[in-house]
């Protein structure tokens, strides 16, 4: 089988979570071949294995540009682009296609509370999800046929189009306040949002010679297994293990912005991946945080079907089948810094504890992020320890020390993290946002009991193995840490527990196992398709394939068997 892998992320360019997974997926899945195409990608090759080959690359980024003089001038530039690119029937057909797709953004899905049944706002909201789709693939095949498509949607007439829907009524509220510098942004995001509209993959040698499209994300890197499906009937699987709609609603940059531009933003993300949900031949969230999001786009739960993140799990086994590792005394934190983990209400946890269990020690292990932001919430987390917590000694010729410590993954006192999870008793996740936490799935792995907030996939991956509390409650959090700490007997039972959930539910194995499944059912529901080359099946009989000259010269005579 040939399978259209279109990734995220850059892989196979770059590494991370989801390039790990990707990888992960082709090398075990070696009786199919994977043509991968790449949103994102540029730097370094990284090695690929015999099944696997890069048939195309591209960068359409998502970006907002600045508004201001300078995109004033692109959009003029972009205006110049398509009036040179575009004749009178092609300028008309864009206006119609790009007119319909700004309807589509700008309807609203349900009427207000109070001015209208519930059966005229879901036909306004299917209205709008209809014209958004015609409008999407009437562009495609604009840029597929005559190109030109990226200057036409920064063009004056992209502008007026989008203008006239957001006035027009029944418009969302947000939308209808949108004035020029917000037309303008919006116009420029959309052209770079839609840029997989342009590539060059909708052909028979690239997409078109797929069995099957496998998108590695929703949203933008779904796009062009839609066209594909679209141009080719080629059956699209999308794989979501973080929502791309609910990472747009949790973009810090999202702040800068007017009301009504993230009306806009927000509408063009949500219609894309009501579309995407609504052509692919199955969804496979990674977990039920996931599949709740997606059904509440609109998504059918008979093509939705939970497959768990596979994680390695050799490297954790030393630790996991060690009871006896780790100061019992010791909580571990592992993970990014930045303020959705909520290492504030942590810290102050820790001090009731410190409170009731003066020998108790906190480790903060950071995962090294390239985000030049980082570092300011990272110290105001130490500033807070270092308030709450004074450095101690135990005598008067002692050097004093924190327990709290700050250190770095992969550094010289945290050089793995089942060095890092072999150090401690307990595991502790203090988030308030969180998709599914890997962390908490190694910790599981080396058998560590687990104390943890109550938010996205938490209680699906604990199940019964660790303790939950509701967020931003420090004392809830102190008094299970403690509940632990103070009962070793409970906290290997939880520990065994948690590793053996872990074996049977998260491990790369099963992940694969999963997919091979899939791969195999979609395919068989798939029409057939007969591609130049190919032959056609049955064309000659059994017999014809029998060693001895004679059934050559049945064949070539065209008797269709040999002569008797």
């Amino acid at each position: 089988m040939r399978i259209g892998l279109l990734t995220e992320g850059g892989y196979p360019f770059a590494v991370g979570e989801s390039g790990a997974w990707c990888d992960r997926l082709v090398r075990g899945i070696d009786q199919h071949r994977f043509d991968l195409y790449a949103v994102g990608g540029s730097g370094a090759l990284r090695p690929l294995p015999p099944n696997a080959r890069v048939v195309r690359a591209a960068d359409p980024s998502g970006a907002l540009a600045p508004t201001g003089r300078n995109l004033l001038e692109r959009t003029a530039l972009g205006d110049r682009a398509a009036r040179r690119a575009y004749g009178r029937r092609e300028r008309r057909r864009f206006i119609e296609a790009f007119h319909l797709l700004a309807v589509g953004l700008c309807a609203e899905d349900a009427a207000p509370s109070g001015s209208g049944t519930t059966d005229d706002a879901a036909g306004g909201g299917s209205r709008g999800r209809s014209a958004f789709a015609t409008g999407l693939y009437a562009l495609a095949e604009l840029a597929r046929e005559r190109g030109g498509l990226p200057g036409a949607l920064r063009s004056d007439d992209a502008v007026r189009a989008l203008e006239s829907a957001c006035r027009a009524p029944g418009a969302r509220r947000g939308a209808a306040a949108a004035g020029l510098p917000d037309h303008l942004a919006f116009a420029e995001h959309l052209a770079r949002a839609l840029r997989p509209l342009s590539l060059d993959w909708y052909t028979d040698d690239a997409l078109g010679a797929a069995d099957l499209c496998h998108a590695a994300a929703g949203g933008t890197t779904a796009l062009p297994g839609l066209l594909a499906k679209r141009f080719f009937g080629t059956p699209l699987l999308v794989t979501e293990y973080g929502v791309q709609l609910r990472s747009h609603y949790l973009s810090a940059a999202a702040t800068e912005r007017s009301a009504a531009l993230r009306t806009l933003l927000a509408a063009l993300h949500g219609r894309l991946a009501a579309e995407v949900y609504g052509q692919a031949a199955l969804l496979t969230p990674g977990n039920a945080h996931a599949r709740r999001w997606q059904e509440k786009c609109g998504a059918d739960r008979d093509r939705i079907r939970t497959v768990h993140p596979g994680m390695a799990a050799d490297r954790f086994a030393e630790v996991g089948e060690d009871e006896e590792s780790g100061d019992p005394t010791t909580l571990v934190w592992v993970g990014r810094v930045e303020p959705a983990k909520d290492l504030v209400a942590l810290l102050h946890a820790f001090s009731e504890v410190r409170a009731r269990q003066p020998d108790a020690r906190l480790r903060i292990v950071a995962v090294p992020v390239r985000d030049p932001g980082a570092g300011a919430y990272l110290a105001q987390c130490r500033g807070l320890a270092a308030q709450l917590f004074p450095d101690e000694a135990a005598g008067a010729h002692s050097v004093g020390e924190n327990p709290v410590t700050f250190e770095e993954l992969g550094g010289p006192e945290a050089p793995t993290p089942e060095d890092v999870y072999a150090s401690g008793a307990v595991v502790v996740l203090s988030s308030v946002v969180e998709g599914f936490p890997a962390s908490l799935v190694e910790a599981m792995f080396c058998a560590r009991a687990t104390v943890s907030t109550d938010v996205g996939a938490v209680v699906e991956i604990i199940g019964g193995t660790g303790l939950v509390v509701p967020p931003r409650n420090p004392r809830a959090l102190a008094d299970a840490c403690l509940a632990l700490l103070r009962d070793p007997e409970r906290r290997h039972r939880l520990g065994a527990a948690a590793r053996a959930r872990a074996l049977e539910l998260f491990t790369v194995e099963q992940n694969l196992a999963a997919f091979r499944g899939i791969y195999l059912e979609l395919l068989s529901h798939a029409p057939v398709r007969h591609r130049p080359g190919d032959g056609v099946p049955f064309a000659h009989p059994a017999e014809a394939h029998v060693p001895g000259s004679w059934a050559h010269k049945a064949v070539a005579a065209g008797t269709g068997a040999p002569d008797a």
